[in-house]
């Protein structure tokens, strides 16, 4: 009897707690419904949006719809650990993970008539909020935080010193997260591209880091750029050519092209700047991204890289064809 009744209650627990399971298994699913069902509506208006003969106006209503979707789906419980991958595959949005996963950046440009670009998009954090019950019990429970990105570029008049948070960000689509750690403190140093106009583009290395109560700042007094000190640093180059701008893993280095005029009497205006088939770089070292100069770079593949560069590819190998070709001539002579 004492046996039947230990094994019905053993039955018991196990349909109990294969129930909670039950319902545990479903809840996953659920939340996936519900961000695909938003995943489907940011691709929709990411599919009007993105078209090249819109006007204005009508990219900035369909922005509009697209900020208050996204807005609504990142503040959801649990949103943090859906990719939204479909829209990075379609590459409609950049979404990018911090190295130690405690935010991603979702980041988009929009196109204007006139040949510039407005920037827009999110922080969205995760952390773990502490919560005393009693003298010996805590309650530890994931709390998100989401910040919208407020370009502000336009009224920035010094941007290599420019310090700012979310609110007055100035704006870019970055590609590129790396995580620097000091003794006090964790830099995310980011690689952006910045389409700028229709005669110049720009790549960027900027710095994000977060203050005690998660708070973005971007910009940050960590560069030693030929005995320079900037916030941050800004390439800017031709429209019809290429700047590869990435971080090597096998030189722990942020490596990149070398930007120079078609001729000395050119020098700083940028229209005429292209890459010349040398390199350099900054090595982080000191708790400081140091300048290095002809840097011997292995051409390591970046396929996120290539998503950031102008899609005018013939005219961008043609002019750097011609630039090396002038400086051979130059030298013969």
């Amino acid at each position: 009897m004492a046996f039947l009744f230990l094994r019905m209650k053993y039955t018991t627990l196990l349909l109990i707690s294969l129930f909670s399971l039950s319902i545990v298994a479903q809840s996953n699913p659920s939340d996936s419904k519900i961000f695909r069902h938003y995943q489907d509506s940011l691709i929709t208006i990411c599919s009007k949006l993105f078209k090249p003969d819109n006007k204005d106006a009508v990219n900035d209503k369909l922005n509009q719809q697209l900020l208050a979707t996204f807005e609504t789906a990142l503040n959801m419980p649990n949103s943090f650990d859906f990719s939204f991958d479909s829209l990075s595959i379609l590459k409609y949005i950049s979404i990018l993970g911090s190295p130690d996963n405690k935010f991603r950046i979702i980041n988009w440009n929009v196109p204007k008539n006139d040949g510039t670009q407005m920037y827009y998009g999110f922080i969205q954090e995760k952390y773990e909020q502490i919560t005393k019950h009693g003298l010996f019990k805590k309650q530890r429970t994931e709390t998100l935080q989401v910040y919208p990105l407020i370009d502000k570029s336009a009224d920035v008049k010094n941007p290599d010193n420019y310090i700012s948070d979310n609110k007055k960000w100035f704006g870019m689509l970055y590609y590129k997260i790396i995580l620097k750690k000091t003794k006090s403190k964790r830099y995310y140093t980011l690689l952006g591209w910045d389409g700028n106009d229709k005669i110049t583009r720009k790549k960027i290395i900027d710095v994000l880091t977060l203050d005690n109560n998660g708070t973005p700042r971007f910009g940050a007094d960590i560069f030693n750029n030929q005995k320079k000190y900037p916030k941050r640093i800004i390439f800017e180059y031709s429209a019809n050519c290429n700047m590869s701008l990435r971080f090597s893993t096998k030189k722990d280095s942020i490596v990149f092209d070398h930007l120079a005029p078609n001729s000395p009497q050119l020098e700083g205006q940028f229209q005429y700047y292209c890459n010349d088939g040398s390199y350099d770089g900054f090595g982080f070292k000191g708790g400081k991204w140091n300048y290095g100069m002809d840097l011997n770079a292995i051409n390591e593949k970046d396929e996120k890289d290539k998503l950031y560069i102008d899609p005018r590819t013939d005219n961008s190998k043609k002019e750097s064809r011609n630039l090396k070709q002038d400086r051979k001539k130059k030298k013969q002579k």
